[in-house]
């Protein structure tokens, strides 16, 4: 699993070991949330939940222990303190050792979930799919379009990009609560911050569950009622795409959860009245543990239609036997193209840039650190250069989110050229401790050194005082601007002083006064 995902899980599963454990209680009557939160446990504690849902007697923590190897007594430790943490497990002492048993609650829930038992509405109510949607390769193209559309809108209004469509204001107002994106004062414009441009660097699941956390919180405060809101989320994540499900048995709270997850493209409705709406690609990512999770909805939208053509190809194609060794050698070449993610880059020592993208999100990401040139097909090229950096840095973005970003990116082939270059290196010298270079040192050295002399160099609004008749003059408007404290800075040998923009007034006033008068 990725980084990234298991960073997702540790703050999905630090929010719920905070609330309360009646609040945790209760959400464990819902089999859909069960079966999510067991998906959130490490794999060792799954073990444990599996080995003990059957059994109603209590487990000895001995016993547990003896199931472990020597060398995964640490994940025996996190497992335990995971299980703790959110009250799945409830000790008690027999026999002179500790035991250890499920929660009776979640061990119930748990149990239906798995085996179809008592589960009400946990995981939806099916209803017949709308006139207006039919089943097939249309339905699910229709939405992934509209989750596509609806996710993209979101980024491509955190990147700036020029739009006819802007998110809603409950989406807007998320975005800030959030942090990623402050409004300014006196425009009222919206401008990603550092925590949003890191938030674009990671997997979508990931960044679906960065605001519905987000979400949780504003939820809170609205009075919404979290149990409700945490079952919704979960149940969602245990829908199948592409069926129609009924709003009957929703709770209010859930009703008005819909609206929202409506504008973040994770469920789709008909119309705001309607009483139907369907679960998105979106919605599984919530509890999806997959290995290979897409980075962009662009990505997922690219994924299906190539699928839809896969499937259209094979479906068309002869029943001979006509395979040659030019349609072998052409397969193989597709394969090792898929292999090339998209919005892959290349970073030349002359600062230039080349990504193999499309995907206007991709470029949109791009265009905050790099001066673009020109757009082909499949390709954009640019330039890093001071200005582009120093506007990025403006914006909040750090030289190492920059440089993680390119790394990240970078083209495979970059990858094993500095993977090459270090084992030659540690060849010659076993003691070599060079870090894996994959971007040229000169761009990772220049990038730092633009981000020092920005820190270095302060810029300030204001007026310069010069050509003073004597020192006498000088001093006089020097002590003034002093004693005020609006002076910024002052040269005594060639007598300047430079004076804030708010202290001008005050200071040119006194000069028009005192030095007047003097003469």
């Amino acid at each position: 699993m990725s980084l990234t995902a298991n960073v997702l899980k540790h703050s999905v599963n630090q929010y719920l070991e905070e609330i309360p454990q009646q609040v945790q209680t209760r959400l464990y009557e819902s089999p859909a949330t069960c079966l999510a939160i067991y998906r959130l446990l490490p794999q060792l504690a799954k073990f444990f939940i599996m080995s003990m849902v059957f059994n109603d007697n209590d487990v000895s923590l001995r016993d547990l222990d003896r199931w472990v190897k020597a060398n995964g007594k640490i994940q025996f430790q996190e497992a335990i303190k995971s299980m703790k943490s959110l009250h799945l497990i409830i000790p008690t002492k027999g026999a002179g050792q500790l035991m250890i048993g499920l929660n009776p609650t979640f061990r119930d829930s748990f149990r239906n979930a798995l085996t179809g038992g008592e589960v009400s509405n946990s995981f939806g109510t099916v209803v017949n799919d709308d006139e207006d949607l039919r089943t097939g390769v249309l339905n699910m193209r229709l939405l992934d379009e509209y989750s596509a559309n609806k996710w993209e809108t979101i980024l491509h209004f955190m990147v700036g990009t020029p739009m006819s469509e802007v998110p809603s204001s409950n989406v807007l107002n998320l975005l800030k609560h959030s942090k990623l994106m402050e409004e300014s004062e006196a425009t009222g414009a919206f401008k990603i911050t550092n925590e949003g441009f890191q938030f674009l660097l990671q997997e979508i699941n990931s960044q679906i569950w960065t605001l519905l956390l987000q979400y949780l919180k504003m939820s809170e405060s609205l009075q919404m009622d979290a149990v409700d809101v945490l079952n919704f989320i979960f149940m969602l994540g245990a829908l199948e795409v592409g069926k129609a499900y009924s709003t009957e048995g929703l709770s209010e709270t859930q009703r008005i959860m819909i609206k929202d997850m409506r504008d973040y493209g994770i469920v789709f409705q008909k119309n705001s009245t309607s009483n139907v709406f369907y679960p998105t690609s979106l919605a599984i990512m919530l509890t999806s543990d997959s290995k290979t999770v897409l980075r962009t909805a662009s990505g997922a939208m690219n994924t299906v239609l190539s699928q839809n053509k896969e499937d259209t190809s094979s479906t068309n194609k002869s029943a001979t036997d006509k395979a040659n060794n030019d349609t072998a050698e052409l397969d193989q070449v597709g394969t090792q193209s898929q292999e090339v993610q998209d919005g892959v880059l290349i970073v030349e020592t002359n600062f230039k840039v080349y990504s193999y993208s499309n995907s206007p999100l991709q470029i949109a990401i791009l265009s905050l650190f790099v001066h673009l040139k020109s757009r082909f097909i499949n390709m954009v090229t640019g330039q890093i250069t001071k200005r582009s950096i120093i506007n990025a840095l403006d914006n909040g973005i750090t030289a190492e989110q920059i440089i993680a970003y390119l790394e990240t990116h970078a083209h495979p082939q970059m990858r094993r050229l500095a993977e090459a270059q270090l084992e030659k290196k540690r060849e010659l010298d076993q003691n070599c401790k060079d870090p894996l270079q994959i971007l040229p040192p000169t761009v990772v050295d220049q990038i730092k050194l633009w981000q020092l002399e920005k820190d270095r160099v302060m810029a300030f609004e204001g007026s310069l005082y010069s050509d003073f008749e004597s020192n006498a003059e000088y001093n006089i408007l020097k002590k003034y601007a002093q004693d005020i404290g609006v002076m910024l800075w002052s040269e005594d040998k060639k007598r300047k002083l430079f004076v804030s923009q708010e202290g001008n007034s005050q200071v040119l006033d006194y000069a028009k006064r005192k030095l007047r008068k003097k003469q």
